[in-house]
């Protein structure tokens, strides 16, 4: 199975480099030059599509992005929804759920819940925790225009480090926002959802305001989800130079956890839960807040300061192995400074900046009685402090090939106050600090107006995040995972195929991961350990191709394979490191025509790959296939169907990870099987 996605690879490949005629498509790929003078959009905050399209093809690496348009062809409710079609990434949701798998090249490798590894932006500002971590339901993708993906060092341009990249999901603003959106969707599992913006412009103001609901009740027993969210942004032209956007953002999530299932489990009845009276509802039911402001100053026809600043309130209320009960405050402000211009007499173009963040989580832990807090178990304060500084440059040796050279600089800081312990032995407090300097450079060939090729070599870097520090029964004092990462690339358009492509091969010293820590009776409700591995290899390829073919037909795909194993450990060996399948093509054969669209969906993992690190329990590999139909009827209206798992196929979906499968009284509740067959339907009516 394996050489088959390598020969899809290379197929493709042959296909695309043997098209030389370019068009313009409403595709994700754009490398012509786009003109925004005379466009709808009118605003220095908010960048349009074309522009962002613009401004990332400038990118030596691997990077796309989503047009919402096209994924609101069919249900818009998670992250495997916005981003499984997209190059290079990994998003598999846990049961359905917001909660998802996110991984960019083996970020965050064994992570299946409270993302990392990755930089989350929405509109250009941070979504993270000062240490690192991010919620998944802080993001309403219904209130999200286009997705901007830059995958692992080619995230610099926002100051990223870490081995995943950025994904940045960008909100309409009141210029290119629909006066009246509203969207609903209905379907299996009691699955509702509803959308409604509005938005425009008066005078130097301009305004988008959305809202939200979500609730269903689950493939799976103890499933049940629900989330209302408001999000809006305010814009101000002060002048024709300076502009401010302030950004305001509220999610409420509750959501009741089933927890993971053995592999017999799975077979029987994946729509089972394993919790029970005696050993405690689980839950994760989240409170967030955001407020952020961004001001743009145009220096001049050529540079532009860009001034953000941000604070987020969290309130957590998680019933796991124990009930975490946490408030956490999160502030940050970034400077960033761009400049188009000459250097030696060719062109240069030059990004620098600084973003200084704090934290601050007050962490309460219970006896988990029944979903209730019951006796105390611990108190704890954390404090996480970072800087981060960048500088990237563009130097043109040639009009079509530039020299891409940058530098980033990380110190982070995290502290752990014990504020309940009987005795000094019990204390659990800690002081860590994180430094270091990571540099990249790249070079970016336009061979033609719509081909470029493109190679680089950069290193990464990711301090541990507190879930990683204090995630498992007590504090486990880790260091920061770092690597070097070589890449080498192409993407373009033609009349008949878009792609991009890109290869990468990444080196990586003290890889945080995690594995399942069961609690006393073989508990299945597991707390997570982290641990350094010595080094690691990830390695792999990334395909995203659009073929339009005769007939009105369209074949989208999005294609990964994976290499990621132990590098001569003195345990392991060349192991594979379990957890992640090695190869996963998620496609589309879409007929076209007037407006309507009818075809089917496919989602193949063609082997199966192991669940702990001695190799003896697998994931079994799996195709599921699923039919999606719609229609634009007018500018006004559209409609979908979206069928998906249409044989009802028992997989999985993600997994925990545990040392050794074999071991007397190991617990191997791992599996988290995927929604079983199901049906949803919408419309968006909008002016």
């Amino acid at each position: 199975m394996i050489k088959y996605c390598y020969l899809c690879v290379f197929s493709a490949l042959g296909v695309m480099f043997s098209q030389s005629t370019y068009a313009q498509h409403d595709e994700t790929i754009h490398l012509d030059e786009v003109g925004v003078v005379a466009s709808k959009v009118n605003t220095l905050t908010q960048p349009s599509i074309e522009e962002a399209r613009e401004t990332i093809n400038k990118t030596a690496g691997g990077v796309t992005v989503v047009d919402m348009q096209q994924v609101r062809e069919g249900r818009v409710s998670n992250f495997t929804d916005t981003l499984g079609l997209a190059s290079g990434v990994l998003a598999q949701s846990r049961f359905g759920a917001e909660e998802t798998r996110l991984s960019i090249r083996g970020s965050g490798l064994q992570r299946t819940f409270h993302g990392r590894g990755i930089k989350l932006l929405q509109d250009g500002i941070p979504v993270n925790q000062a240490d690192g971590g991010f919620d998944f339901q802080a993001i309403e993708p219904m209130a999200t225009r286009y997705i901007e993906v830059y995958r692992g060092a080619n995230a610099l341009r926002y100051g990223a480090s870490n081995l995943g990249g950025a994904i940045n999901f960008i909100s309409s603003s009141g210029y290119d926002a629909d006066k009246l959106n509203v969207r609903a969707e209905i379907g299996s599992f009691d699955y509702r959802r509803l959308g409604l913006s509005t938005g425009g412009v008066v005078g130097d103001f301009d305004y988008f305001i959305s809202g939200s609901t979500f609730d269903q009740d689950g493939f799976r027993d103890n499933a049940v989800q629900d989330a209302e969210r408001i999000n809006a942004n305010f814009g101000y032209k002060i002048n024709q130079d300076i502009e401010t956007r302030f950004y305001i953002g509220y999610a409420k999530s509750d959501s009741a956890l089933p927890g993971n299932l053995t592999k017999s489990q799975l077979r029987d009845d994946p729509s089972q839960s394993i919790l029970s009276t005696t050993v405690g509802q689980q839950r994760r039911d989240i409170d967030l807040i955001r407020v952020a402001n961004k001001t743009n100053i145009r220096l001049g026809d050529h540079s532009n300061l860009q001034l953000s600043a941000y604070f987020s309130h969290k309130d957590l209320f998680h019933p796991i192995f124990q009930v975490l009960d946490q408030d956490t405050n999160d502030y940050g402000f970034e400077a960033r400074f761009s400049q188009e211009g000459e250097l030696f007499g060719h062109k240069n173009e030059i990004i620098v900046g600084i973003n200084p963040s704090y934290g601050v989580g007050y962490d309460d832990r219970f006896v988990n009685n029944l979903g209730v807090r019951g006796a105390r178990t611990n108190k704890l304060e954390n404090r996480s402090k970072n800087l981060e500084a960048y500088a990237e440059n563009r130097f043109y040796v040639l009009p079509e090939v530039s020299l891409v050279t940058g530098l980033q600089y990380t110190h982070s800081e995290r502290n752990l106050k014990d504020k309940f312990f009987a005795n000094a032995a019990q204390d659990e407090s800690f002081d860590a600090t994180y430094v270091q300097t990571n540099p990249k450079i790249g070079v970016l060939y336009d061979y033609k107006s719509n081909v470029q090729f493109y190679a680089n070599v950069s290193r990464s870097y990711e301090p541990p995040s507190f879930g990683e520090l204090t995630g498992g029964v007590r504090p486990n004092i880790v260091d920061a995972q770092d690597g070097t990462t070589f890449e080498i690339g192409s993407r373009g358009n033609s009349e008949s195929i878009d792609w991009d492509f890109s290869a990468y091969y990444a080196k990586l010293n003290n890889e945080l991961l995690q594995t399942a820590v069961f609690a006393a009776g073989n508990n299945p409700a597991a707390a997570t350990q982290t641990t350094n591995a010595d080094k690691t290899i990830h390695a792999g390829v990334e395909l995203g191709l659009t073929a339009r073919l005769p007939w009105h037909l369209e074949w989208r795909q999005s294609l990964l394979i994976n290499q990621f194993k132990f590098d001569d450990d003195n345990t392991f060996g060349n192991r594979d490191l379990p957890g992640l399948q090695k190869s996963l093509l998620r496609g589309e054969l879409m007929y076209r025509n007037h407006g309507f669209y009818v075809g089917p969906t496919v989602e193949f993992s063609p082997q199966r790959y192991a669940v702990d690190f001695a190799e003896t329990l697998y994931a079994d590999n799996y195709t599921i296939f699923g039919v999606k139909a719609g229609q634009k009827v007018n500018e006004n209206f559209s409609w979908f169907l979206d069928a998906r798992n249409l044989t009802d196929r028992k997989y999985v979906a993600s997994t925990s990870v545990i040392l050794d499968a074999t071991r007397p009284g190991t617990n191997q509740s791992l599996f988290l099987p995927g929604d079983g067959r199901s049906l949803y339907v919408g419309a968006e009516f909008k002016y």
